[in-house]
């Protein structure tokens, strides 16, 4: 009878283990998924921008318009610009793939409509550039301030609207 509830015992207590090991198994888990999605899905509210947030990203040219404040749009320009520089050693030939940074549908069809103006106004600002500045970081952020500052111009001139919130190189290549 003693030797009965020996094997009984034996038998609960390997079955106990067992249960104790998948229970810590989906704890682990329970708290491993937990922590993830905490990571991954939580702290990610977009911060809503102020008029002086706006005029930094621009460049100081303050915001682009009070009424089109919506979401970010990018309007690709339909080719990469290719251009001549000269340069103190030699002539270097500069590739540069070019997006429009604007806010709200309205501003995106306008810029659509005129790609013809935006890519005659960025292909002068482009020209009177030379290959030394090109070289260097300062070069380019400068570059682009004056591309912003020309394409706004001329978008204000036909829409009324500097439409353009910011230009941005998303190719740069110099041969």
């Amino acid at each position: 009878m003693a030797e009965d509830n020996k094997a009984d015992l034996q038998i609960e207590e390997g079955g106990s283990k067992k249960k104790l090991i998948i229970i810590i198994a989906v704890v682990v888990l329970l708290v491993a998924g937990a922590g993830g999605y905490f990571m991954f899905a939580g702290g990610d509210e977009p911060v809503p921008a102020t008029l002086d947030q706006e005029a930094g990203a621009t460049g100081g040219q303050g915001p682009v318009a009070s009424a089109d404040l919506g979401s970010a749009l990018y309007v690709a320009m339909p080719r990469p610009f290719v251009f001549n520089v000269p340069g103190a050693a030699r002539d270097r030939v500069v590739q540069i793939k070019v997006q429009l940074l604007v806010r709200g549908e309205g501003n995106e069809e306008a810029a659509k409509k005129h790609i013809p103006l935006i890519e005659s106004t960025l292909l002068s600002v482009f020209a009177g550039t030379n290959a030394d500045e090109l070289s260097t970081a300062a070069g380019k952020e400068s570059l682009r301030d004056k591309a912003v500052t020309k394409v706004q111009e001329a978008l204000e001139g036909v829409e009324n609207s500097k439409v353009v919130e910011r230009v941005l190189f998303t190719g740069f290549v110099m041969q």
